[in-house]
């Protein structure tokens, strides 16, 4: 098929498709490069306005509390809780 055209309108054909190519890959880098800083932007006014709420501070004895040792596996929830609760306080 290649050798039925005229050597002039290959090249006018593949000229064209660098130049859409071209084109269309500038098109999706403009519009990602957009989006990101779309989204940086909305994102900075986001936490400007609306901060996020302070957390309240959960006492390790309430927690240790709520774990039941009645089986092995409540046993090794509780040893985990009551490890965990002790490098918080140290």
């Amino acid at each position: 098929m290649l050798n039925q055209m005229p050597k002039e309108l290959l090249l006018e054909q593949m000229n064209n498709g660098l130049i859409l190519l071209a084109l269309g890959m500038g098109v999706v880098f403009i519009f990602l490069t957009l989006l990101v800083f779309s989204t940086k932007f909305v994102s900075f006014v986001i936490r400007r306005f609306l901060p996020e709420p302070v957390a309240q501070n959960v006492r390790p004895s309430q927690t240790i509390a709520t774990v039941s040792p009645r089986t092995a596996d409540g046993e090794i929830a509780a040893a985990i809780v009551a490890a965990v609760a002790q490098s918080h306080r140290g």
